[in-house]
This record gives structure tokens, C-alpha cells and sequence, in this order.
């Protein structure tokens, strides 16, 4: 009743929260008119021009397309140094089949702001101190002073029940024998619980890739927020490609002592899965889109000598790192210590009710976590795909830190949930449960796609989608492995103390 009284209370405002974060949202920024519009670089500053528009033909029922066949370019200088560059279009012409003269001016405009300042007209200081950010972030401590409420109540109050039965060391053999007969849910699993879990080397693979984007990511926003690196151009990709490379150790770390803790065998296996399996699915899809960019043309193809150069980095960076991590992980951390001894025949798992089923809890654990991010998402999304400069990393921080908590109290209750139906096998569903997030992330950008952009064309749409996924699949490898490794902290804890046979 406890339980139940709170989640309903909680419930209720989880909806009043959702209904004014929809209004806070969406209603004011119907403003911002995302315009598609062609985006030149000079001396690292980025500007941005249409290069035509389609309008309405007077006295009639149709609409005709337009090009600016004159660039005005606006130049502020201070010394030798270029400070901003505008770009005014005019001249508009009806496309047509011929010839167009295309003319350019040039007017260079003295001013005082200094070279370190020059960013500054770039940050859009309204579009983020929007009411609804900071509405989010409160909504995101309510989130998680809940979840971690109920965790705690779940280990405190449900859980010390069922330890006190077994704590009863000088009870007679009858009441024993009629507390055995009694017993359900997680207690009956024991002997299952730590059994290994189906595609061994794929889950320690993917564990292991999210422990080291776990800290690919705080590195990176740590980096973002000391050094700027919003001001160079690129610069955050080779930051993400470098530190990748160097945190390679986690992964092979994380994801050797992983599978030497299961018995597994193949660790070379393992260890070759684990150091290529995000690079190689990174690289496919940038690999497609390349081929795409070139068939259009597109200044956005990534140069051969560019990914000759990422490939090398993996190789004799990324690579060795990773087998070197395998190696201590598997002689520091690979010592199977689980608290209960695993039955040689397995348990077989009973029918439960439809929402007890691991394909419901893991659809269903991705919701909250979402939640927690859906506002800092659009932010990202509206920064990327359209004209606005991303710079409050203090902020992404914040929501990335408590995104970790959030999903780390959702999959441990949906684990809990789990073994209480007397499912045994937790594992891939704590780290799919995590890892649903990610699919509700790309079932948003689909909906910014058609909604908040005006995208169109095969070149666009696979592109939009394209680096989307990637995002995606590094987003769900990474709550995924928080989910599992939470959910192991979770399993060991509350099996330690129990007498297992």
C-alpha cells in the first residue's frame, strides 16, 4: 500500500510535468523558424545564406522557385585578425532554364572586439536560458530522488522481510521445512541467477564499449567545458576520436574480466569483438554515407587520407590498448566470485502475465530514462541540424550524470520485477531495458525530421538519419552497459546475503 500510494502520487506528477514541459517547450519556440539555408566557414567562424526560396505567385494558384544571385558579405576586422563575417543575400531571380550572373560584394568594417571575443555573437543566450530547460533539469532531481527512493525501499524494506527468514538460524525443522514451502519469487532462483548468460562474448563486447563511452563522454564534456571547443571547427570530433582511441583500455578491462568471471573460453575472441565492434559499425555507416556524399558531389565526403588517418589511430592506439586492458582485466578482475553456486540442471522459467515479460521491461525501462534527456535531446538536435551553437556543456554534465542514476534505478527495479517472476535470466534484459532509450531517441528525431526541419531528398534524409543512428547505437551501448553493471551491483548484494545452497 505504501508502494502503491507513492507510485500513483508520482504518476500524477510525472503527467502534470509531462503536459507543462509540452507547453513550455514546443508553444514558445514555434518562433524559431528553422529555414533551410546553405552553411559556408571562413577563418574557422561559420555563416550561414540561403541560396533561394520558393514563393507565391501573385494572381496565381501556384508556387515558383527563387535564387539570390547576389552575395553581400559583410567583414569586422580587428588588426590582421577577421572577427565576424555576415552574409546578406539579394537580387532574387526566377529559376529558369539559362544563364544567371552571380556577383558578390565585399565591404571590410573596423571594430574594437577583441580576437578572444569573436564567438560571443554566435551564442544564443535566450534559446537556452528558456524556462523549460531549466524546468527540465528540476523535473530530472524530482525523477531521481524518486528512483532512488524506491530502490532504497526496495533493498530496506522488501528485502529485509525475506533476509529475516533466513537469518532464523534456531527455528525447528517444521517451521524451516513451511517457510520453504512458502517461499516465491527471487529466493527460488538462487541456483540460476548467476548462471552464464546466452552470447557471452557479444554482451561482454557491448558492456565493455559502454564502460569506455561512459568515459569518452565525461571526458570529452569536461574537455568542452574547459577549453571551448565549440570555437574550432571539427574540433570536438577529433576530441571524441582521440580520446576514444586513448580509453580503449576500459572497454578491453571491463569486458575481459566480464568474460573470464563467466568461464569463458574464446578471450582473444572476445577481445577482438570488443576493441572493433563500435568502431566497425561507426565506419560502415560512414562508409555508406562517404559514397553517398560523392555520388552528390558533397563537399561533406570525408577525405581518403582523413580515414586512413582514423584507421591508423585505431590500430596502433585503440587496438593495442584494448588487448593490453583484456589482459589485466582478465588476471585482476576475472576470478569468478559469486555468492551462490550455480545448479548443474536449469530452473525452468514459469508462464507470467504479459507486462512480466523481459520484451515488456525492456521496452518499457527506456521510458523514464528518455524522460530525464528530452529536453537536453531537442537542444542537441536543434544545435546540430540547424544554426545554433551548442556551448552549455555545464549543463549537458549535469544531465548526463543523472541520466546514469536514473537508469540505474530503472533497471534495477525492472531486474528486481524480473527475478521476482522467477526469471532467471536478467542479464541481456537489464542491458536492453537500459538500452531502449536510445530507440525512443531515434523515434524522436524521426518526428523532428518531418516536424521541426525542412529536409528533403535522398541526400539530406540518409544523411539526418544516418548520423543519427550512429548516435543512437553509441547512446544504447552505453545505457545498456550502466544498466547491467548496476544491475550486477543489485543481483550480488541481495543474493550475498541469503544461504545459498
Amino acid at each position: 500500500m505504501f508502494f502503491g500510494g507513492w507510485f500513483s502520487v508520482y504518476l500524477f506528477y510525472q503527467f502534470f510535468v509531462g503536459m507543462l514541459t509540452l507547453y513550455l517547450l514546443f508553444f514558445p519556440f514555434f518562433l524559431y523558424s528553422f529555414i533551410p539555408c546553405a552553411e559556408y566557414t571562413s577563418d574557422d567562424l561559420p555563416l550561414w545564406g540561403f541560396v533561394g526560396d520558393l514563393r507565391h505567385v501573385i494572381n496565381s494558384d501556384n508556387n515558383k522557385h527563387f535564387i539570390y544571385t547576389h552575395t553581400i558579405i559583410n567583414v569586422k576586422y580587428n588588426g590582421d585578425q577577421i572577427i565576424h563575417i555576415n552574409l546578406i543575400q539579394d537580387s532574387p531571380k526566377s529559376l529558369e532554364v539559362g544563364k544567371l550572373e552571380m556577383t558578390y560584394s565585399v565591404s571590410w568594417i573596423s571594430t574594437n572586439i577583441t580576437f578572444a571575443q569573436r564567438f560571443d555573437i554566435y551564442l544564443d543566450y535566450p534559446f537556452f536560458e528558456h524556462q523549460s530547460h531549466w524546468f527540465s533539469i528540476f523535473n530530472l532531481f524530482m525523477m531521481v530522488i524518486f528512483l532512488t527512493g524506491l530502490v532504497t525501499m526496495i533493498l530496506m524494506r522488501t528485502l529485509r522481510n525475506d533476509y529475516a527468514k533466513y537469518a532464523h538460524e534456531d527455528d525447528d525443522l517444521e517451521t524451516q521445512e513451511k517457510d520453504i514451502s512458502e517461499e516465491s519469487g527471487w529466493k527460488l532462483v538462487h541456483g540460476d541467477v548467476f548462471r552464464h548468460p546466452r552470447n557471452l562474448v557479444l554482451l561482454s563486447a557491448v558492456v565493455g564499449t559502454g564502460a569506455q563511452l561512459v568515459m569518452l563522454v565525461l571526458l570529452v564534456i569536461l574537455l568542452a567545458i574547459i577549453r571551448m571547443l565549440y570555437i574550432g571547427r571539427g574540433a570536438i570530433v577529433t576530441t571524441f576520436i582521440v580520446c576514444y582511441a586513448l580509453t580503449s583500455f576500459i572497454s578491453g578491462y571491463v569486458g575481459g574480466g566480464l568474460y573470464s568471471r563467466s568461464s569463458g573460453e574464446s578471450w582473444i575472441k572476445s577481445m577482438v569483438l570488443t576493441a572493433s565492434l563500435f568502431p566497425f559499425m561507426c565506419f560502415g555507416i560512414g562508409f555508406i554515407l562517404n559514397i553517398i556524399a560523392i555520388f552528390y558531389g558533397s563537399l561533406a565526403a570525408i577525405p581518403f587520407g582523413t580515414m586512413v588517418v582514423v584507421f591508423i589511430i585505431w590500430a596502433f592506439i585503440s587496438f593495442p590498448l584494448a588487448l593490453l586492458g583484456t589482459v589485466v582485466g582478465r588476471n585482476w578482475s576475472g576470478t569468478p566470485n559469486n555468492p551462490c553456486r550455480v545448479k548443474t540442471i536449469p530452473r525452468p522459467i514459469p508462464d507470467k502475465k504479459w507486462y512480466l515479460t523481459p520484451s515488456v521491461i525492456s521496452l518499457m525501462g527506456g521510458l523514464l530514462p528518455f524522460g530525464s534527456i528530452f529536453i537536453e535531446t531537442y537542444f542537441l538536435f536543434t544545435s546540430f541540424w540547424n544554426y545554433k551553437v551548442y556551448y552549455v556543456y555545464g549543463f549537458m554534465l549535469l544531465v548526463f550524470l543523472l541520466l546514469i542514476i536514473v537508469t540505474i534505478c530503472v533497471t534495477i527495479v525492472g531486474t528486481y520485477f524480473l527475478l521476482n517472476a522467477e526469471n532467471y535470466r536478467w542479464q541481456w534484459t537489464s542491458f536492453f531495458s537500459a538500452a531502449s532509450t536510445a530507440v525512443y531517441v531515434y523515434l524522436y528525431s524521426i518526428y523532428y525530421y518531418y516536424v521541426k526541419t525542412n529536409m528533403s531528398g535522398f541526400f539530406q534524409t540518409s544523411f539526418y538519419f544516418g548520423y543519427t543512428l550512429m548516435f543512437c547505437l553509441g547512446l544504447g551501448i552505453l545505457c545498456g552497459a550502466v544498466g547491467y553493471l548496476g544491475s550486477t551491483l543489485f543481483v550480488r548484494r541481495i543474493y550475498s546475503n541469503i544461504k545459498c545452497d
